[in-house]
């Protein structure tokens, strides 16, 4: 993965975090300041580096697209196996914290 490192993708996605770090900070602990008002559009840069991505894997991938060489299905299977562990683990994770920490309804 590091070998295809694009350091434009890179600042991209450093300025996507830092605004929405900053609109988060800004809103919480000086509301009625409202310095970053747009941070919340680093989620959608997030959204727009991810679709050019997963477009330019496709398009590498699947010179295929025409051959027949591209599936699909193979290239959601390959996502899901790449990105459900880590949800399983965060979402066991919190499930036993909110066990643990939140008070039980009588």
């Amino acid at each position: 993965m590091a070998k295809n490192l694009r350091q434009d993708i890179t600042g991209l996605r450093a300025i996507a975090v830092l605004a929405v770090t900053m609109f988060h900070i800004d809103h919480v602990m000086l509301p009625q300041i409202d310095l970053f008002k747009g941070g919340f559009l680093g989620v959608d840069i997030f959204f727009v580096i991810s679709g050019f991505l997963m477009t330019m894997l496709i398009m590498r991938k699947g010179v295929g697209l025409q051959s027949g060489d591209f599936s699909l299905l193979k290239f959601y299977q390959r996502r899901a196996k790449r990105i459900c562990p880590a949800l399983i683990a965060t979402i066991v994770f919190f499930l036993a914290l909110g066990y643990l920490i939140l008070p039980k309804s009588k």
